[in-house]
């Protein structure tokens, strides 16, 4: 029997968050994913995730909802191999550019997700088959899973509401954190948690790194960091809009602040276009902006061949199937700085999974069972947080 598929149901989710998370081209206090369920001929089931952001990828729920319905639905159409390499060929050749030449990251990592999760499924393979046919030697488990920790991300328009989640952080263990600028206060709020976790940063027993969603001009990147440059910040992530890539040399020739690529970096194609601008020193690598778990460990295999750090990312508002993608991810890289996600309920009440994905005391990786991505969805709960109803579409 091949690996065909069956069908394809889209699950529009919708819940709210425990508390309001806010950032210089954002704020959110509801999230709404979209799940994709694959069924194959033989019975097993995968599940993808996906949360589309336009300032991202240029992608919305609208245009991921009619991309899965129209172009994947044809790709699934044609997917019938009949071996473990000749699935993973498949997967990995669905498009991150869609017919009409426009980028689909995120669409394509929910998809990619679900066949991933199937194939290993029903193959009762583990990740690492995965990998090995990647085709890179230092891409296995364990990755970073004996030396990554989850950071503390500081992410309220309320100073006072960042002060208290960096205390209770700092007190639970954790020693990596990351605070949102290109507010109206940056000068406080920087300066106000770098004393909270002061002593710690002074000795190097913890880490600052701040993130601008891409709001200032070089002037003002300029200024700011070098106005901060008596702290010992461990990088700047996304200064300056996607658009003004070309000024990061500017940028590098006057701050000496390592540079992460977020809203930048969604595909290989940007990778190599800003390994060539000279700007690359970290990318914040996020499943579902890119393009999926295959899609996110090739863009990890292209940074570790150039020096290049790297540091998973997560979705506001993603539920314990994307976490659990990122922590695949953590598993199975060596040398990832920094880690984001799997805040499971101490974000949300709402989730999908049987088993939660959060982390431990101190940021520590959550555990997950060796099956597919390593979640079981529950369908009761999936149907509970859908918004209206499910979309089938038989293969």
């Amino acid at each position: 029997m091949t690996l065909a598929v069956k069908r394809m149901t889209i699950y529009p989710l919708s819940f709210p968050l425990g508390r309001k998370v806010s950032h210089a081209t954002s704020e959110r206090a509801v999230s709404e994913p979209i799940v994709v369920a694959v069924e194959l001929m033989n019975g097993a089931v995968g599940y993808g995730e996906t949360l589309p952001r336009e300032y991202v990828t240029g992608e919305t729920n609208a245009s991921v909802l009619e991309l899965l319905q129209g172009e994947f639905a044809r790709e699934l159409l044609a997917f019938s191999p009949r071996s473990f390499p000749e699935a993973l060929e498949a997967i990995d050749a669905l498009p991150s550019i869609d017919e009409g030449g426009m980028n689909c990251s995120a669409a394509r990592a929910c998809v990619e997700l679900a066949l991933l999760d199937a194939v290993l499924r029903s193959g009762n393979r583990s990740l690492d088959s995965v990998v090995g046919w990647l085709g890179d030697p230092r891409l296995g488990t364990p990755g970073s899973a004996r030396t990554a920790r989850f950071s503390m991300v500081l992410a309220s328009d309320s100073l006072e509401s960042n002060v208290r989640s960096a205390r209770l952080a700092k007190w639970a263990g954790f020693r990596n954190f990351k605070l949102k600028v290109g507010m109206s206060d940056d000068d406080a709020r920087v300066e106000t948690i770098a004393r909270v976790i002061g002593r710690l940063l002074s000795r190097g027993k913890a880490t600052l790194r701040l993130d601008a969603n891409g709001v200032w001009d070089v002037e003002q990147a300029v200024e700011f960091l070098n106005r901060w440059r008596h702290l010992p910040l461990s990088g700047i992530e996304q200064p300056l809009p996607r658009s003004k890539d070309r000024d990061l040399v500017e940028l590098k020739k006057r701050c000496d602040v390592p540079v992460f690529h977020d809203e930048s970096l969604s595909t290989l194609e940007d990778a190599e276009r800003l390994h060539e601008l000279g700007v690359a020193d970290g990318f914040n690598i996020r499943v579902s902006k890119c393009g999926g778990l295959l899609a996110a460990l090739k863009l990890a295999s292209f940074a570790i061949k150039r020096n290049i750090q790297t540091q998973l990312g997560c979705m506001v508002g993603e539920t314990s199937l994307l976490s659990a993608a990122g922590v695949r991810f953590i598993q199975m890289t060596p040398g990832v700085q920094f880690c984001e996600g799997s805040f499971g309920p101490l974000l949300s009440r709402h989730d999908i999974a049987e088993k939660r994905v959060r982390f431990t005391w101190a940021g520590s990786l959550p555990k997950l069972h060796e099956r597919g991505l390593g979640v079981d969805v529950s369908n009761e709960l999936l149907l509970q947080l859908t918004k209206g109803k499910p979309i089938v579409i038989e293969l």
